[in-house]
């Protein structure tokens, strides 16, 4: 009775295609509807409205333990990566099982420690550009590890903690010039990035930190880039950083943490025949081989991996149009609503709300309402045939959807769903107008 959009096995089955049972006998209707859990999306959209996301809680709790599996054997803290997806409710749900966060601003820091204050003991703080206010709200609070990223950032810090009277234990984000396949925005292990501190380099300045009162050296980072689907280049960066950790030991210092970061892709295509366990199996075989000789608590920041896959974001088609022999599906969403096709030439899948009944299909553009035109989710896409107000969902929109949402032609941000099993919550109300209008003077 439970059909997969896809015959994906990487994707928990959060939203699946399924027989809608009505009436009082609770009899079964012939064509099937796409739900989240229990839950059939065209309800969701007859009562909130579109465009809208909505987020499975069952798939969020699956994937993060997935992780704590394949990691047990080694001392960890998974720290979710907040810039995936900040919603607090997706963080309280994430700190209840235990959780720690990876933020990379004062903004970030502020909704862990609104979501539950001494989650900060399990926060670690990177990003490349951390203001002096940042670093006193991140002291304050007592964090875990500041991932520090360069030098000049090093003594800065060190001054903030001495106006503080405490130690900031810290980590070099060491850059390990190891080329990742994904797209160069989103590329971050090699010299040529803004991003960590040669690997070369990082003895030196260890020495130097290890010489200030208030700094504690307590571990060592690393970050090559995000969405990366084979594991190899993530073994070959943590090699290099157990090489980097055998020499620090030396020297004297106390490494406790290694910090291997985030960056584990999706199948945004559905063509892997890998498991989830499978999958996250074979990426903590290759960070484990190099470590099992340092006795290090292994930090992880994923983001993506957990949060992508249990999220979709429903639009309405408004219009069908042709333009000579090109065919556009005109939609209510648009890139403010998810801007990863128009910035990165993203591909997500698209599926009719409504299961086809019918195998016809036609090639299409979808395409939003904002007057650019990179405002699109697909180009030349085989889709089933669309009719004006059917629902369309665009799956594995869980990270980076919502997060990098913007009021663009001012256009209020959706609405966001929490759905688990069949109760359905509303984790962040559709904006009006007034929101947009409300901080600013004529």
């Amino acid at each position: 009775m439970k059909r997969a959009v896809q015959p994906q096995t990487g994707r928990p089955p959060a939203f699946a295609y399924r027989q809608l049972s009505t009436g009082i006998f609770r009899l079964r209707s012939a064509q099937s509807l796409l739900h989240c859990d229990s839950v059939p999306l065209s309800r969701i959209a007859e009562r909130f409205g579109t465009p809208l996301y909505v987020y499975s809680a069952s798939a969020v709790r699956e994937r993060l333990r997935a992780f704590d599996r394949a990691f047990r054997n080694i001392p960890h803290t998974i720290c979710y990566s907040v810039k995936a997806n900040s919603n607090l409710s997706i963080l309280r749900l994430l700190g209840k099982m235990g959780c720690g966060f990876d933020v990379v601003s004062g903004g970030e820091l502020e909704r862990v420690l609104r979501v539950e204050k001494p989650a900060a003991k399990k926060v670690v703080f990177s990003g490349v550009g951390k203001t002096s206010e940042e670093m006193n709200a991140a002291l304050k609070a007592r964090i875990l590890l500041f991932n520090v990223e360069s030098e000049s950032e090093l003594w800065m810090l060190a001054e903030c903690a001495a106006r503080l009277r405490q130690r900031a234990r810290v980590a070099l984000r060491v850059n390990p010039d190891v080329p990742a396949d994904t797209h160069p925005y989103i590329s971050t292990g090699l010299h040529e990035h803004k991003f960590g501190i040669p690997i070369r380099e990082a003895r030196k300045l260890y020495a130097q930190a290890s010489g200030s009162k208030y700094l504690q050296v307590s571990g060592v980072s690393v970050h090559i880039g995000s969405q990366i689907t084979e594991v190899e280049p993530f073994g070959q960066a943590i090699g290099r950083v157990a090489d980097l950790v055998d020499q620090l030991l030396a020297d004297g210092h106390n490494i406790e943490y290694v910090d291997a970061g985030g960056g584990l892709g999706i199948d945004y295509k559905g063509h892997s025949s890998r498991n989830l366990s499978e999958y996250v199996s074979a990426y903590a075989g290759v960070l484990l081989r190099p470590l099992r000789r340092l006795k290090v608590h292994l930090l992880l920041e994923p983001g993506r991996c957990i949060i992508g896959p249990a999220g979709a974001l429903l639009t309405r088609v408004l219009y069908r149009k042709t333009n000579g022999k090109r065919k556009f599906l005109v939609v209510d969403a648009a890139m403010n609503d998810m801007l990863r096709p128009s910035l990165y030439n993203a591909y997500h899948q698209i599926v009719p709300v409504r299961e086809p009944t019918e195998r016809s299909s036609e090639t299409v553009d979808v395409v939003g309402p904002i007057c650019e035109s990179g405002d699109f989710f697909a180009r030349n896409r085989q889709l089933p045939i669309a009719n004006e107000g059917d629902l369309l969902a665009i799956l594995d929109a869980g990270a980076y959807g919502m997060a990098l949402a913007s009021n663009y032609n001012s256009r209020p941000r959706p609405a966001e769903l929490l759905v688990e099993g069949k109760s359905v919550k509303l984790i962040r109300r559709r904006e009006r107008i007034e929101d947009l209008l409300r901080s600013e003077m004529t």
